[in-house]
């Protein structure tokens, strides 16, 4: 791989595809039972124990803004590290490891709504679809989203 090329872990919410750097990612997983966190923001579905390691699980969909999964859909971890320790991405599905070039980086389109483009550093155009570049360190601050629960 050369310096001018990037992996990405993706991963899909509703039909989007999204991706973040291989690099901070720890693991990925099916479905934990999750213990419920009262008073928590409302982008944290609750905390999973990943083999004794006590983990926050924030649910992407509530925090891109889009709508929740149906009864009966169960989403799937993508565990990243971030400087506070792991944290769980709820997603709907796991997606590949695809490499990109940097050159094919663009920024998040206008039509992405304020909170997703807060949310998202840029795009890469793949052969059949967008690839969604998630800031990491933003999606998993929810203090930042405590303050703007109402929108």
């Amino acid at each position: 791989m050369s310096a001018t090329q990037q992996q990405f872990c993706t991963f899909y919410i509703q039909s989007l595809l999204f991706g973040v750097e291989v690099e901070t990612v720890q693991e990925v997983i099916r479905h934990l039972e999750m213990t419920g966190v009262p008073l928590a923001p409302e982008v944290v579905a609750g905390l999973i124990n990943l083999r004794g390691q006590i983990v926050t699980a924030i649910d992407l969909r509530r925090r891109l803004g889009v709508a929740g999964r149906r009864a009966g859909e169960l989403p799937m971890n993508v565990v990243v590290r971030t400087g506070d320790g792991a944290v769980s991405l709820l997603v709907d599905e796991i997606g590949d490891v695809v490499e990109v070039e940097e050159k094919d980086f663009e920024k998040a389109p206008d039509t992405l709504s304020s909170t997703s483009r807060e949310l998202i550093r840029g795009v890469y155009k793949l052969k059949k679809e967008l690839l969604l570049v998630l800031d990491t360190q933003r999606s998993v601050n929810i203090s930042a989203t405590a303050g703007n629960e109402s929108h």
